[in-house]
């Protein structure tokens, strides 16, 4: 892009891509849709894929293939490799032009990802001023397709996907806390009135299961509104 500019066509699908993330109805379905939307808008982009580190394991979050989940797999199998690399460091992006060239760099990757037909990749973190989200992969079974333009491209598509995610992930952990403290309130409810205890003696019997069992407060509550029984024998 000459002097960087986004080209009107560009500006107006990123626009449009933005408005479909956040009308999306759960965070599944916002990941989904972003890397969806990075093949059919990133020149060169085959597959596309979210993943994360969690405990030092990797875990996908979207896929649009299979070649993205094996990738993820064999990187987490083996500890090594641009995505894995990206995520652990916290390199904004990166691009592998061919992967040919990277097999001293990842000798325990790169060889099972050109057997896979991954020729180059790109990478970016998906991130916001409070929260680091993941990283957004994609791939192209040819080296050198993607090119620097992919690369800009993505990094404005990786900007928009990351308010995105942030904003769905903040909705589904509201959902979540609303329904635990419905759960936990009936449950607390259904205790005074079935053995006759205060709210604090019904609330402290449930936290004392949970701690018992090492099960979640609204694990337990959940249970005892489908039962009915106290938690320990629910």
């Amino acid at each position: 892009m000459a002097n960087d500019e986004v080209p009107a066509e560009l500006a107006t699908a990123l626009a449009q891509m933005a408005r479909d993330l956040l009308a999306q109805d759960s965070l599944q379905q916002t990941l989904d849709r972003i890397v969806r939307h990075a093949v059919h808008l990133v020149q060169g982009c085959e597959s596309a894929g979210i993943m994360i580190l969690h405990g030092g394991r990797v875990r996908t979050l979207a896929a649009t293939d299979d070649v993205v989940l094996t990738s993820d797999r064999i990187q987490g199998e083996v500890g090594q490799g641009p995505c894995f690399d990206a995520v652990r460091t916290g390199a904004e992006s990166y691009r592998i032009e061919n992967l040919n060239d990277q097999v001293e760099r990842w000798p325990r990757y790169a060889p099972r990802a050109r057997e896979l037909g991954i020729g180059s990749m790109l990478g970016f973190k998906l991130f916001t001023e409070e929260q680091n989200l993941g990283a957004l992969d994609l791939y192209s079974s040819r080296p050198g397709a993607l090119t620097e333009h992919s690369e800009r491209i993505g990094w404005l598509l990786a900007s928009h996907a990351a308010v995105a995610f942030a904003s769905a992930r903040a909705d589904a952990d509201l959902h979540v806390a609303i329904s635990s403290r419905q759960d936990i309130g009936m449950a607390v409810g259904i205790l005074m009135e079935r053995h006759k205890l205060s709210a604090d003696q019904a609330f402290a019997m449930l936290s004392q299961a949970s701690q018992r069992r090492n099960v979640k407060l609204r694990e337990i509550a959940r249970r005892v509104v489908e039962t009915g029984e106290a938690p320990q024998q629910a």
